[in-house]
Parts: structure tokens; C-alpha cells; sequence
């Protein structure tokens, strides 16, 4: 969970510095006198004085913490006295992450060239052409366009293989996926002229895309999944700056389709903004609910968010799914539904991230993500999970055991402290301390896995049979525009499946029929949503599909019937 804020640290850090250097230049016996040592320090105490006032410090606070901060002069004197010229930034990018390492698993050290990549997924937009892309054959072909997007207006089409970038090749020639990002990426207003090959076009195509701003949308999926139950299914993959927003917006196509009932996926959502997901919470909750509260250093209590009674799903019964990938704002949003008997939490127990990071930037552009504050749901609970301070492999291996202790597959093998038991309004039994557990838990199906499925799984052959599936039928992919279609159209094609078990012979996995029949179900689902996602349905077509293999789903479904 992280909060953002800039705080006055370059203004503080050369104050401080200041006086750190005079005194460290007076006791290293640099070429200074007494008097003008003197004086020195009485004008950086004075400048020291006024940013307390500045900043409501008592007086002497920030002054008592230079004179005992071994840390700090240690740095200093070796930028000022060691026997090789040494750079204290250097130094800092080596110590820096050394000292968070030894607080809690989430506190993190950013460095400047990576702050973009952490920030990017949750600021609901970036720079770039437009298109969603696959290079796992060595050849960046075009699966989607962004609707409106910089590609479209220029004339890309799904199918096309991106064969250069403003004169540098990018396929085949085993570039790696990032720089391949690096290339299509860019300012917005910048030009990137793309060298095409396009299906039954003989010669190379020219394309000028102007780079834009391109929408990273966080509700990825938002359909009705079941239209005679009235049942409506969103899929949130973050809680991005954009996430309350395009939830609202969700609900609101699904109500006017005549969805009563809802569905949340957050599964695998690791979390985002604290904002959203106390936002996205609110609109299930009737007036004055308690949504979450935090604490501070010594428990002092920091926030407490109550619903404002003005949602607009506060009548829908809704299920939210969460598996042990779910973490942060995930737990708050099931959290504070289930503390409040107004949701159903189906699935498996989430992560356990019960920590707020605010992040602080520095002047060079670099950033700190540091745990300021936990959260709690509604009746009290602590989500977070056990850590040892500076043992963060250990908690990071934590979800290994889970799997090792059988918890994947059982909840005989959870065990919960009495002290850590609290009861909703209603009297349900909740647990904190180590993550949501659901109402209803649904174990990790492994049963179709079969020698066969993990062979052209593990070798990309299932997927690489769908890329090539799209590229023969790209022309009557393009003209599917709703589910229905969608079905209608893989039901004429009787031979989709067994033509996989072919292709697949012919990339050297041999079918095995017992194999085959333990793996059917999956295989089918699998092939025809990847297939469907690369069509204008996108990823609502994707879930369609692959609901009938997946238990968790299923269950939601079955309850909310």
C-alpha cells in the first residue's frame, strides 16, 4: 500500500550536510580556524533553526540528530578525509539499500534509473504507440491496437509483424523484450516510423505513429457473465489512479446490461493507492460503515475512513475472489466487505500486506518507499503477516510453505491464534494476522495436469498454436464483436482442437491418450481463450472462456445463482 508525498528533504539534507562538513572539517584538521569554524556553525545552526520552525520541530531537534549520527559524519569524513577521492553518492547508493534492508520486507530503496518502471503500472498512463505486441518467436507481431490509440490512427492492424523502428530492427534478431519496449516507447508528440509486414501485402509498409499518451487500465475485464442470473463479472488487476474511476464506470455499464449481482477478481492483485481502494470499498457499503482505519508509530491511530452512504452498489450482492497473490489494498477492499457482512470472499487466504509505504523522493530523482503506518479492517484485525526484521527471504518464502504445508489444497493445516479471532456484526468468524481468509475456500486444482499439458505448456507450443490459429483467420477474427459470436464461431470449426494435437506432433510432442483425457478440459479452454483474446473482446473474451476450468469462479458463481 503506498501513499505519495514529497517532503523537504533536499532543503533539510544540505543544512544538515553543512553543519556535518564544518564540524568534520574542524575535527579532521582541514586548514580552518577556530573563529571561522565558529562562525561557520553559528550560520548553519541559524539556517538549522529556521527550517525547525519551518517544519514545527522543536528547537535543537534537527541539531542534536547531526551531533549523534554516527552515520552521517562517518560518510562525510570519508568524502572529506579519506586518502582517495571518494564520492558520497556513490557511497549512498551502496549503504542505502544495505540500511533498508534490515526494516520490514515493503520499505524499498528506488534507484533513479528505476523509479519510471515501480511508478508507471499505477499512474494509469504512459508514453508510447499504442499496441499490445508478442515477440516470443523472435517477430513482434501486433495482437491488439489501443481503440483511438497513436497505432490505429496511423493504420496498424492486429496481425502485423513490426519489422523495424526508426531504422533499427527488432525482429529477428533476439532483442530482448524490454529494449523492444525501449524502441516503440517515447515522449508523446515524438515520431516513431515503423517498418511493416502485413499478411498478403508482398512489400514492406511504412507507418509514421505519433506517439501519445496510452491508458494503462486496471479493470482489464468488465462483462455479464452469466446474463440469466443478472450476474456481472469485473476483473481489477491493480488499484492504479485510475481504479475507482474505471470500477465506477463498470458497475455502471453492467447495471444498465441488467446486472444485479458482482463478481470482483482480485486475484493476483498485489495492491496500489490506499485512496482507491477506500473509494472502491465505499460504493458497497451503506452510510457510516468503518472501511479501514491506520496506526502509526506507538499504535496512535492516523486514519479512520468511514462510508458516506453515497454508493452506487450498495443493493448488489457481491463476491470478491482472492488467492494468496492478492495482497495491500486487495485486503482492504475484502476486508472491509466481509468485516462488514457485505460480501462473500471466495478463494484462498490473500498475502498478508498489512503496511502503508509513503514514497519519498529525492533530488536526484531516486526514491524511498518507507513503511509509515499499518492498517486495520473493520473489526479491529492487522492483515499483515509475522516478519523478522532483515530476514526478508524468509517472509518472501512464505507462500512456498504454504504450498509445502498443504494449505494450497486443505485449511485443516491453518491455524489461528484465540487472540487473533474477532466476530463481524453478524457473527461471523474472521482471522487477522497473516492475510483474509476467505468465507469459502476453494483449493488449487492440479488434477489436470498431465505429462502431456506440461510439455506444450512449459515449450509455448498450446500458445504459439493460437498466434498461429489468428494469423489464418485474422480476417473473420476481426469481424467478432460480442460473446455470442465468439461462440458461435468456435463451434464451427470442428477440428480446432484435434488440429492442435497435430501441430503439436509435428513440434515433437507425440499425443498420449490418456494424457489427452486428463487434460481435455483445460487444453480446449486454454486454446479457445487465447484465441478469443485476440480479438476486439480482449480480455473479456479471455475470462469468458477460461471460466468453465476455473473452480474459483465457478464457486462464485454457484453462490450468487
Amino acid at each position: 500500500m503506498q501513499v505519495t508525498k514529497k517532503r523537504y528533504i533536499t532543503t533539510i539534507a544540505v543544512a544538515l550536510i553543512a553543519l556535518v562538513a564544518a564540524l568534520v572539517g574542524y575535527i579532521g584538521g582541514v586548514n580552518k580556524g577556530k573563529a571561522i569554524f565558529k562562525q561557520e556553525l553559528s550560520q548553519q545552526t541559524e539556517k538549522i533553526h529556521s527550517l525547525e520552525e519551518t517544519l514545527g520541530l522543536s528547537n535543537g531537534m534537527m541539531q542534536n540528530m547531526v551531533l549523534g549520527n554516527k552515520l552521517l559524519q562517518t560518510c562525510l569524513m570519508l568524502e572529506r578525509n579519506y586518502i582517495e577521492p571518494i564520492s558520497l553518492d556513490s557511497l549512498s547508493e551502496r549503504v542505502i539499500p544495505l540500511l533498508i534492508q534490515e526494516l520490514d520486507p515493503h520499505s524499498t530503496y528506488i534507484p533513479k534509473q528505476e523509479v519510471e518502471a515501480y511508478n508507471e503500472p499505477l499512474e494509469a498512463e504512459f508514453d508510447g504507440i499504442g499496441v499490445v505486441f508478442n515477440a516470443s518467436t523472435d517477430t513482434v507481431t501486433v495482437l491488439n491496437v489501443v481503440r483511438k490509440g497513436p497505432s490505429e490512427k496511423a493504420g496498424i492492424k492486429a496481425g502485423d509483424r513490426i519489422l523495424e523502428v526508426n531504422d533499427t530492427v527488432i525482429s529477428g534478431v533476439k532483442m530482448p523484450q524490454e529494449r523492444i519496449m525501449k524502441n516503440l516507447r517515447g515522449k508523446r508528440g515524438t515520431v516513431a516510423r515503423l517498418k511493416v509486414k502485413r499478411q498478403q501485402v508482398e512489400e514492406p509498409m511504412f507507418f509514421d505513429v505519433i506517439r501519445d499518451a496510452i491508458p494503462l487500465e486496471s479493470v482489464g475485464s468488465a462483462f455479464m457473465i452469466d446474463s440469466k442470473a443478472q450476474i456481472g463479472f469485473i476483473h481489477l488487476s491493480q488499484f492504479s489512479m485510475s481504479s475507482y474511476r474505471e470500477v465506477k464506470r463498470a458497475i455502471d455499464e453492467l447495471r444498465g446490461q441488467g446486472a444485479k449481482k458482482l463478481i470482483i477478481d482480485l486475484r493476483s492483485n498485489s495492491g496500489g493507492f490506499l485512496d482507491q481502494a477506500i473509494l472502491i470499498a465505499n460504493e458497497f457499503l451503506p452510510k457510516d460503515k468503518l472501511i479501514v482505519y491506520t496506526t502509526g508509530r506507538d499504535e496512535e491511530e492516523q486514519l479512520r475512513q468511514y462510508s458516506d452512504g453515497r454508493g452506487s452498489a450498495t443493493d448488489m450482492q457481491v463476491v470478491i475472489l482472492l488467492d494468496e497473490q492478492s495482497a495491500s489494498a486487495s485486503e482492504i477492499v475484502a476486508g472491509a466487505l466481509q468485516d462488514n457482512d457485505q460480501g462473500t470472499i471466495i478463494g484462498r487466504r490473500s498475502f498478508g500486506k498489512g503496511l502503508v509505504q509513503e514514497q519519498v523522493m529525492y533530488n536526484d530523482g531516486s526514491a524511498l518507499r518507507l513503511t509509515v503506518a499499518k492498517y486495520h479492517t473493520p473489526t479491529g484485525r492487522c492483515i499483515q503477516r509475522p516478519f523478522e526484521r532483515g530476514n526478508n527471504l524468509e517472509y518472501h518464502l512464505d507462500i512456498l510453505h504454504r504450498y509445502e504445508n498443504n494449505e494450497f489444497f486443505t485449511l485443516d493445516s491453518l491455524h489461528f491464534a484465540d487472540s487473533l479471532r474477532y466476530t463481524t456484526p453478524k457473527g461471523r468468524v474472521v482471522y487477522g494476522g497473516g492475510g483474509i481468509v476467505p468465507d469459502k475456500f476453494v483449493p488449487l486444482d492440479t488434477t489436470y495436469v498431465s505429462d502431456y499439458f506440461t510439455e506444450v505448456s512449459v515449450r509455448n507450443i498450446l500458445y504459439q498454436y493460437t498466434l498461429d490459429y489468428t494469423d489464418r483467420h485474422r480476417q473473420e477474427l476481426d469481424q467478432i464483436t460480442t460473446l455470442s459470436e465468439m461462440e458461435q464461431f468456435f463451434k464451427a470449426d470442428k477440428q480446432l482442437i484435434s488440429n492442435f494435437y497435430t501441430y503439436a506432433a509435428r513440434k515433437g510432442v507425440a499425443p498420449k491418450t490418456s494424457d489427452i483425457a486428463k487434460s481435455k478440459a483445460v487444453i480446449e479452454a486454454q486454446i479457445k481463450a487465447y484465441i478469443a483474446r485476440n480479438t476486439q473482446l480482449e480480455d473479456d473474451a479471455f475470462y469468458y472462456f477460461i471460466a468453465p476450468i476455473d473452480d474459483t469462479l465457478q464457486a462464485a458463481l454457484r453462490e450468487l445463482r
